[in-house]
């Protein structure tokens, strides 16, 4: 209860006295200039729209699993670490990245990062956004996949509530288009009954033998699976699957999140995670690596995230109705997802933490049966037994909850905890679990939609430039050539870690942690030139500080991924290791391919850093006449109001 008194006390001084300087002497926002919503109205992308409404809108669209997956993965850590992250990069890094981004695009039409950093910085800054941009997209999905692979894997409850939640958006998706157009209300009371109804068919599929084996799919067959539905994701008209589900996942995200706030109000959950444990040391079982710096990357979403920068310069710029709006929702709705961090870490802290690594921990580490995993822990110094496990596995409706990696099924157990013991009793222990991992699959799968999406238009714009028919997004063989080629790309990736020994997370999660914070400091790059350009300067350190933070975090990451001498962290060692013993030869070519990609992006974006520095020092030194391109002043028609 202090913890999340002490997130919202930092959340409201944030708000009210740093975000009002940022809009202030920063940005200056403008009351008085009418943004391209209004100037460009056309009823399709650019609308002026109720505040309110683009703040759910962003917000839904920022939040997907990494708040969620993040804090759980680092809480073996200790809770101390992630929660003081989480607080101060969101209210000095996150919230101000989103926040800037957001208006300079709103001020330059709604244009996207790549498209910004090419004409602010340069051609170079342009191309190395763009890459970035798709190096993300691929990893980001990848990753997203295997969490949603390792959460449902031989559960039958939770693969078949999953796979209910298409046929109810295909459903939903023609009611609101066919059957009774523009009736939300009905639509989302029938969408709401029939994932209810899911969840209910789903324990009783998971008690009837012939159906629950149809239902109990390895790691490979659901990898399989979700490959597929990410190819028919993107290749389907978007009001069919990809809208209704989004809806769906808005609804059910918002309503969960505001039942955990309640129920941790009404609980007062016991921390039982110690602040710091004995894993800051880097020996972790979860993922390998000292407190510093894979804290800072294994948490992205939640305290700064670069994935952010693509939806402040993508769809919102085009629905803000007043310039002053753009400091309610894009600081604002950061500021809500940093919540929801701090929630998922409290879901993961309210455990024992015998059961956490239970979860959390490979089989490659702690062994391979519920005994042998059970003593290791225990020698750790968090008791745990198989017996208290088989326990809990069989009150959440599970087979076994032992080396679930991907941090989904642990915050599930910590949410089920939390709810049960306040709302229903243990009872409902099992209802609530696989309600929590219907509710993060959503988020999950919500993102591998509009993911896939994104990466098929960028693709799409590229190849256009080589034969033009390529770049018609209505013309279905580019469309499905496309789409391939993306799925093909993330499922690579998913592939890599559902053969993985380890897992997957150990070498997958912070690979993505990396790539996100590299767009971070892209955006932040972006960001502190245009500061400059408007003279300024002597502002810029509310960029340049993040900027230097992310800088020096995700550069040391990086090296220790591909140069640590530990195979439990460096991608190379990993591969000489693997090479002496005789390993898989796929194994070792996954991480040298892992240590390619790490490297490749760093040389990205230091180049993008470079030429960043080398325009501050022109423009501050008075060598080169500094340009802001924005869009010519026009009077807003709200001014009276």
């Amino acid at each position: 209860m202090w913890l999340v008194v002490a997130a919202v006390c930092c959340y409201a001084l944030g708000y009210r006295f740093y975000s009002s300087f940022i809009a202030a002497k920063v940005l200056a926002l403008d009351a008085e200039r009418a943004t391209p919503a209004e100037r460009l109205d056309n009823g399709r992308d650019f609308v002026p729209t109720n505040k309110w409404v683009v703040f759910g809108h962003h917000f839904a669209a920022i939040a997907g699993p990494g708040p969620l997956v993040g804090p759980v993965l680092a809480a073996q850590f200790g809770y101390l670490p992630g929660t003081l992250w989480l607080l101060a990069g969101a209210v000095f890094g996150g919230c101000v990245q989103d926040f800037v981004i957001l208006l300079f695009s709103v001020r330059r039409d709604g244009k996207s990062l790549s498209e910004m950093a090419r004409d602010e910085i340069g051609p170079v800054g342009g191309f190395i956004a763009y890459s970035a941009v798709i190096s993300i997209i691929v990893i980001l999905l990848g990753v997203c996949a295997l969490v949603v692979v390792n959460a449902l894997k031989s559960s039958p409850w939770g693969t078949f509530t999953i796979a209910m939640t298409i046929p109810i958006a295909l459903l939903m998706g023609v009611y609101l288009r066919r059957l009774r157009p523009g009736r939300v209300l009905e639509s989302s009371l029938l969408g709401f009954i029939l994932v209810m109804l899911a969840i209910w068919g789903g324990k009783w599929i998971s008690q009837t033998p012939p159906l629950a084996h149809w239902f109990t799919l390895s790691a490979i067959s659901l990898a399989l699976i979700i490959i597929g539905y990410g190819f028919a994701a993107s290749a389907l008209p978007v009001w069919l699957l990809l809208a209704p589900r989004d809806y769906l996942s808005t609804f059910v995200k918002l309503g969960t999140i505001g039942l955990l706030a309640l129920g941790i109000v009404a609980l007062r959950p016991t921390m039982h995670m110690p602040a710091l444990t004995r894993f800051i040391d880097g020996s972790g079982p979860v993922f390998a690596g000292r407190v510093f710096p894979f804290a800072f990357i294994t948490i992205a979403c939640g305290a700064i995230s670069g994935f952010h920068s693509l939806i402040s310069s993508g769809t919102t710029p085009k629905l803000i109705r007043r310039e002053t709006e753009t400091r309610m929702v894009g600081y604002g709705a950061m500021l809500a997802e940093s919540m929801v961090a701090i929630m998922a870490t409290i879901a993961a802290c309210v455990l024992q933490p015998g059961i956490y690594f239970a979860i959390n921990s490979p089989a490659g580490i702690v062994g391979q049966t519920a005994e042998s995993a059970a003593a290791v822990i225990s020698g750790w110094g968090f008791p745990v037994s198989a017996v208290d496990m088989h326990s809990l596995a069989q009150s959440v409706g599970e087979q076994s909850l032992f080396n679930r990696t991907g941090g989904a099924p642990a915050f599930a157990v910590g949410m089920a905890h939390i709810f049960s013991n306040s709302i229903g009793g243990q009872a409902l222990m099992a209802i609530w679990y696989h309600f929590a991992i219907m509710f993060e699959a959503l988020f999950i799968l919500t993102v591998l939609d509009a993911g896939t999406r994104v990466g098929r238009f960028m693709l799409q714009d590229a190849l256009g430039h080589v034969w033009k028919p390529m770049g018609r997004t209505s013309w279905y063989p580019s469309i499905l050539f496309t789409s391939a080629m993306i799925v093909a790309a993330w499922g690579y990736f998913l592939w890599q870690g559902v053969k993985d020994p380890l897992g997957g997370i150990n070498s997958l999660w912070p690979l993505f942690g990396i790539a996100n914070q590299l767009l971070g400091i892209v955006a932040l790059c972006v960001a502190t030139t245009i500061i400059i350009k408007m003279q300024r300067a002597r502002y810029a350190a509310a960029t340049i500080a993040p900027l230097a933070a992310l800088v020096l975090v995700t550069f040391t990451a990086s090296w220790h991924k591909v140069f640590d001498a530990n195979p439990r962290i460096g991608f190379l060692a990993h591969a000489r290791q693997l090479g002496t013993a005789g390993g898989n030869a796929r194994l070792i070519f996954n991480d040298r391919l892992d240590a390619l990609v790490t490297s490749g992006l760093i040389i990205m974006v230091a180049l993008i850093l470079v030429e960043s520095v080398s325009r501050w020092v022109s423009g501050l030194s008075g060598r080169t006449q500094a340009e802001v391109r924005e869009t010519p002043f026009v009077r807003t028609r709200f001014a009276e109001e």
